[in-house]
C-alpha cells in the first residue's frame, strides 16, 4: 500500500460545457484549513508577469480558445476524459482510508492499482488512468488504531467526454506539469491555478504583441521580520541551511512580497484571493491565473516540431511564478519578492539593481548558479537568455525559442530557488546502482555511466566486483577486475587494481584504504577494485575491465556516500555485451527516500551501431523486478505496451513525452512509479540472441 504527500495543485478546465477538472488532492492534509477564505491579517496585492517569445517567427492566429474553470474552495473538481474525483464523508476515529475502484457495484473486479489502494487520511481522491465516458463505482474502508471499520456504501463516478480536438492533449500537457511539482515538494498545502489559452488577458484586454505566456498572482505585504523568521523555520534542506546563513543582518526593505501560495509554504495566512477575470478580494478562489498566447504555435506533446514552442515548459514557467519565483525589479519599487535575497553581483557584494551583473546564489554569491536578466523588455525575475537556439533552455528562461524544451527538476535553478523561498523539496532520489554483466575484452567490457546533478560535490565509492560473486553462485566471475573513472570529456581522473593498494594520479591525491574501510562498502575480496571521489556535478563513466584480457562475469557500482547534499546521483546507465543464461545484463537501482519516485528504464541496443558501437544488440526486452525478486514490468519493443504488474495502461505517450523515447522500434521501456527500495532490469535479447546493449534509468522528476 501507498501513500501520496500532501503538496498538490489543482486547476481545472474547461471547453464548452464540459468541465476537464485536473487536480490531484492527497496526501495527510485537511483542505479547510489550507485553503482559506477568511479576511487574514495581511494586505493582498496583485502581481503580473510575462514571458516572451523569441523574435525568430511571427505569430500565427489560429482561433482564440479560452481554458477556465471555476474551482469550489471545497468542491470536488469535475470529471475528465479519463479521471473523476472520489468523495466520502470523514468517519470518526479513522486514520485513513482504502480505496476500492470498480466498473462494477459488486466489486467482482477492480481497476487496476485501486484495490485496497491506502489514499491516507483524507477524503478525496481523483481516480486516473480511466476510460472515457465510463461508469465506475467506488468504495472506502477506513482504518483505526484498532484495525480495519467495515465499507461504506458503494458510491459512484463517471468520467466525461469532450469533442474539443485539443482538450485530451492540453488535459494531458497541464496534469503533466502539475506531477512534476507533487513529485518535488512535500509542503502539506494545495495551491488553486486557473488555466487559460487564450489571446486576451483574464480582464479581456489583448496581450501585448510578443508575449508567449502570462501569469497573474496574488501577493501578499508581509513585514520583513515576519516574513524571514518563517522562512529560517520553514528550512529542511541542506539548501536552505546554506541560503539562510546569507541572509542579511538588517531590513532590505520593510515589506517582503511573496506570493499567496508561497507564503502558506512558510507558514502564513495567505488565503487565496484572485477571481476569474483577475482582480483581487476576500474570497477570490485561485492563487493565479495562468494565460498561454493562443496566437503562438504551441504543441501539446513532445518533441516540439521546429518553429513550434513548448506548451510544457510555458505552464511550468508560469507556475513558478505563481508559486513564488519574481523579482520587485520593474513591479515592486522598494519591496522585496523573496527571490530577490539571493541575488548577488559577486562573492559578498548583493545586487538588487536593474545594472550590472545580477545572479542568483545561495552561498553568498561564491557560487554564480543562473544569471537573472537584465534585459528591460524581458522579465528581471527571469533568467538571462541567450539567442536561440539555447545551450541551455531552462524553464525560466526571460525569451523562450521553438523547437526547445526542459522541465524543472531538483537541481535545476528553478527547484533550487523554490527550495530556498520556503518549498520543501522530497528528498527521494535514485541511488546506489550496480550492474551484472560479462566482461570481455575491446569494445565488450563493462561501462558503467552516471550523472552527478545539483550544486555541490557528491561524495561516491565506485566499485568493480568479481571474485565475491561466486559466493552468490555466479558462474564464472572476473578473477581480478581494474576500474577506470573517466569524466564528460572522457579523461582519466582516477583508477584502481586491487582496493588496497592506491593509485595515486588525477583526482586522488592520497591514499584511500582507510577511507575505503570507513564507507562500509569496502569489497570482500582483495583482487577487486574502488575508488572513493568527491565529484562535481556531469557526466561520469566507470570501465570495468580484466587483468591481461582476461574475462568474466563482473558488478560496476556505485554508491552515494552524502546523501543529505543538495546533489544527486541521477541518469544512470550501463554498457556491455548481453549473451544468454546467466550472462544476459542486469542493472540495479535503489530509490532512497519516503514517497515513490517515477523513473523510466530502457533496453538500447540497434541505435548504439550510429555511435560506432559494433555487434549492437538487434532486438533486446526488458523486465523489472522489485526487491523480492518478482517481475513487476516488462516490454519488448517500446511502442507496444505489455499490460501487466505496475503497468496498467498504454505507456507509449507517456514515454514519447518523458523526452527519453528510445530511438529504435526494437528497443524497450519501461515507465513506473516506484516506491522507495531495491529494483533489478534485466535485459535479454529476443530468441536468445546476443550483442552489446545498455541498460538506463533516467529519473524523471
Amino acid at each position: 500500500m501507498s501513500r501520496r504527500r500532501g503538496f498538490s495543485i489543482i486547476c481545472s478546465v474547461v471547453f464548452g460545457a464540459f468541465a476537464l477538472g485536473l487536480a490531484a488532492l492527497a496526501g495527510n492534509i485537511n483542505l479547510p484549513q489550507h485553503n482559506l477564505v477568511s479576511r487574514t491579517s495581511f494586505e493582498p496585492s496583485v502581481a503580473t508577469h510575462q514571458t516572451q517569445a523569441a523574435s525568430e517567427l511571427a505569430l500565427q492566429f489560429p482561433s482564440a480558445r479560452e481554458i477556465a474553470a471555476g474551482v469550489g474552495t471545497f468542491s470536488a473538481p469535475p470529471p475528465t476524459r479519463s479521471t473523476f474525483t472520489a468523495t466520502w464523508q470523514s468517519a470518526s476515529g479513522a486514520k485513513g482510508y482504502l480505496l476500492d475502484v470498480s466498473t462494477s457495484d459488486s466489486f467482482s473486479t477492480y481497476v487496476g492499482g485501486y484495490r485496497d489502494l491506502d489514499v491516507g487520511n483524507v477524503i478525496r481522491q481523483v481516480v486516473t488512468g480511466l476510460n472515457p465516458g465510463t461508469t465506475y463505482y467506488y468504495r472506502v474502508r477506513p482504518y483505526t488504531n484498532n484495525g480495519l471499520a467495515s465499507y461504506s456504501q458503494p458510491m459512484r463516478g463517471a468520467t466525461s467526454i469532450t469533442n474539443d480536438p485539443d482538450a485530451a492533449a492540453i488535459e494531458a500537457m497541464i496534469t503533466r506539469a502539475i506531477s512534476i511539482y507533487e513529485s518535488l515538494f512535500d509542503d502539506p498545502i494545495t495551491i488553486q491555478i486557473r488555466f487559460r489559452y487564450a489571446t486576451t488577458a483574464p480582464d479581456g484586454t489583448p496581450l501585448p504583441p510578443g508575449v508567449a505566456s502570462q501569469s497573474n498572482l496574488v501577493v501578499y505585504l508581509i513585514a520583513w521580520n515576519t516574513c524571514i523568521n518563517a522562512l529560517i523555520a520553514d528550512a529542511t534542506t541542506s539548501n536552505d541551511n546554506l541560503a539562510n546563513g546569507t541572509l542579511p543582518g538588517s531590513a532590505l526593505s520593510t515589506i517582503i512580497r511573496p506570493s499567496s501560495a508561497n507564503g502558506r509554504a512558510i507558514g502564513l495566512d495567505t488565503p487565496t484571493a484572485m477571481f476569474a477575470d483577475g482582480h483581487i478580494g476576500n474570497g477570490g478562489p485561485y492563487d493565479g491565473i495562468v494565460t498561454l498566447n493562443s496566437a503562438l504555435s504551441y504543441q501539446f506533446t513532445r518533441p516540439p516540431g521546429g518553429g513550434i514552442f513548448d506548451a510544457q515548459r510555458s505552464t511550468e514557467h508560469e507556475i513558478d511564478e505563481v508559486i513564488g519565483l519574481g523579482s520587485r525589479l520593474g513591479q515592486m519599487s522598494n519591496d522585496l519578492r523573496p527571490q530577490d535575497l539571493f541575488s548577488w553581483s559577486s562573492a559578498g557584494v548583493r545586487n538588487i539593481s536593474s545594472s550590472g551583473t545580477r545572479y542568483f546564489s545561495i552561498d553568498g554569491g561564491t557560487t554564480n548558479i543562473v544569471d537573472f536578466s537584465q534585459d528591460p523588455t524581458a522579465d528581471f525575475g527571469d533568467w538571462l537568455s541567450e539567442d536561440c537556439p539555447q545551450t541551455q533552455p531552462y524553464v525560466q528562461n526571460a525569451f523562450i525559442c521553438s523547437g526547445q524544451y526542459s522541465d524543472i527538476s531538483a537541481t535545476s535553478p528553478e527547484g533550487i530557488n523554490l527550495d530556498v523561498i520556503g518549498y520543501d523539496l522530497n528528498r527521494t532520489v535514485l541511488g546506489n546502482i550496480s550492474t551484472r554483466a560479462l566482461v570481455q575484452t575491446g569494445d565488450n567490457v563493462l561501462i558503467g555511466g552516471f550523472i552527478v546533478q545539483g550544486t555541490t560535490p557528491k561524495r561516491v565509492i565506485i566499485r568493480a566486483i568479481g571474485p565475491e560473486l561466486s559466493q552468490y553462485g555466479v558462474p564464472n566471475p572476473l578473477a581480478d577486475p581494474t576500474l577506470e573513472l573517466h569524466d564528460g570529456n572522457g579523461a582519466l581522473i582516477g583508477s584502481n587494481d586491487n582496493w588496497q593498494t592506491t593509485i595515486i594520479g588525477g583526482i586522488i591525491t592520497q591514499d584511500q584504504v582507510q577511507d575505503i574501510q570507513n564507507s562500509g562498502h569496502a569489497p570482500g575480496d582483495s583482487r577487486e577494485s574502488a575508488i572513493i571521489a568527491n565529484l562535481p556535478a556531469g557526466n561520469y563513466t566507470a570501465i570495468v575491465r580484466g587483468v591481461s584480457n582476461t574475462t568474466g562475469v563482473a558488478l560496476v557500482e556505485v554508491y552515494d556516500l552524502s546523501p543529505d547534499v543538495s546533489s544527486i546521483l541521477g541518469n544512470i546507465s550501463t554498457r556491455s555485451l548481453v549473451q544468454t543464461g546467466d550472462n544476459v545484463m542486469i542493472g540495479g537501482f535503489i530509490v532512497q527516500g519516503t514517497t515513490p519516485r517515477s523513473v523510466i528504464i530502457r533496453a538500447i541496443g540497434p541505435e548504439l551501431s550510429q555511435y560506432g558501437v559494433p555487434n549492437p544488440l538487434a532486438n533486446p526486452t526488458l523486465e523489472l523486478h522489485d526487491g523480492n525478486g518478482a517481475l513487476i514490468a516488462s516490454n519488448d519493443n517500446w511502442q507496444t505496451t505489455i499490460i501487466g504488474g505496475i503497468i496498467t495502461q498504454d505507456q507509449v505517450d507517456d514515454i514519447q513525452n518523458s523526452g527519453h523515447a528510445p530511438g529504435d522500434p526494437n528497443e524497450s521501456a519501461i515507465i513506473a512509479n516506484l516506491p522507495p527500495g531495491n529494483y533489478t532490469a534485466i535485459v535479454r535479447g529476443v530468441n536468445n540472441t546476443t550483442g552489446v546493449a545498455l541498460v538506463e534509468a533516467y529519473d524523471l522528476y
